[in-house]
């Protein structure tokens, strides 16, 4: 049995919090003297308190503590999930609290924003045919959506603001070879032009993207060569390879997996991506992937696969990926 102090080392809490926890009911000790009324403890209710330790930290509230502890998995599961959203969104309004009490305007690097662009804009379309650029003080994100794909670079200003613009598509990437000439560009409505429209909510279709299952590092420029003209593209992964078609690809990758794409769209997120590789993210065969340059992680595009054997995204099974 540890006394209070040594399990308060152990488990990294103080002796007072370890008396809380035990009011509360969270953590109670094992034995209690009844003449002392010293509180003792088991060697294998340290790690209870780490984790007990390690969730207040992270900011769960304590009526929620005990579930995490003791309910079941996928109970605990929900509820770090939520509050991993609460912090999130917490964070969001911080950051753009501060954006705006930050003085002067956001600036970001020309050529840089003139990358974003021309990687961003081939993803919008009809009715989406906007790029949002989005300014919360420590990033400037820049992204489109056609409602089947979605694509988002991340930037660094080089002042930081807030701001939200909603910009014409071609119209702004028809300013990608002014703004690559400028040192730096101000974002404001004297540079964009701008457009009184509603963006998607991209930021809940993020969060609400499910874990890859499968990550494959394979050769852009390889890949979208690969590529059918028409049709679905036949993706069939296994060790070390990826087949479209009858072509091989080299690849490094895992377990087996078959899945399609429209070409087209396909296509498209792999041309606006840069470098030499491409890095791809599979949560299944009917849920969405994400299509990432593999040495600039800050680009990632959205794509929808499609059931094999259908025409392509206006199929009932390749649902789009942004919320209307």
């Amino acid at each position: 049995m540890l006394t209070i102090s040594a399990f308060a080392r152990r488990a990294g809490l103080t002796p007072s919090a370890l008396r809380f926890y035990d009011d509360c009911g969270v953590l109670a000790p094992a034995r209690v003297d009844a003449v002392t009324g010293y509180r003792y403890y088991r060697e294998d209710q340290v790690e209870r308190a780490v984790r007990l330790r390690e969730l207040r930290a992270a900011g769960l509230p304590l009526a929620q503590v005990t579930t995490v502890l003791d309910g079941p998995p996928a109970q605990a599961r929900a509820v770090l999930e939520a509050h991993r959203r609460r912090l999130r969104e917490d964070f969001r309004a911080a950051s753009e609290a501060v954006g705006r009490l930050l003085p002067g305007p956001v600036r970001v690097a020309g050529l840089d924003l003139a990358s974003a662009i021309r990687q961003v804009a081939p993803a919008a379309g009809a009715p989406l045919d906007f790029v949002l650029i989005e300014a919360d003080g420590d990033e400037v994100r820049v992204v489109a959506t056609d409602r089947y794909r979605l694509a988002l670079r991340v930037l660094r200003p080089v002042h930081g603001g807030t701001g939200r613009f909603v910009t014409p598509a071609r119209e702004l990437a028809a300013l990608g070879p002014w703004l690559a000439r400028q040192d730096e560009v101000t974002l404001d409505d004297t540079t964009l032009p701008l457009v009184d429209e509603t963006f998607p909510d991209y930021r809940a279709v993020l969060d609400a993207l499910p874990a890859p299952e499968q990550r494959v590092v394979v050769d852009r420029a390889a890949l979208r060569d690969a590529l059918p003209a028409t049709g679905p593209a036949e993706l069939v992964l296994g060790p070390d390879r990826l087949t479209v078609g009858g072509t091989t690809v080299p690849a490094i990758t895992g377990d087996d997996l078959r899945i399609g794409f429209d070409p087209a769209v396909l296509g498209a997120a792999l041309e606006a991506g840069v470098g030499p590789d491409v890095l791809l993210e599979f949560a299944g065969p009917l849920r969405v992937a994400r299509v990432r340059s593999a040495d600039q992680g800050s680009f990632t595009t959205l794509v929808m696969p499609v059931a094999l054997g259908t025409a392509g995204p206006g199929s009932p099974t390749a649902a789009p990926p942004a919320g209307r």
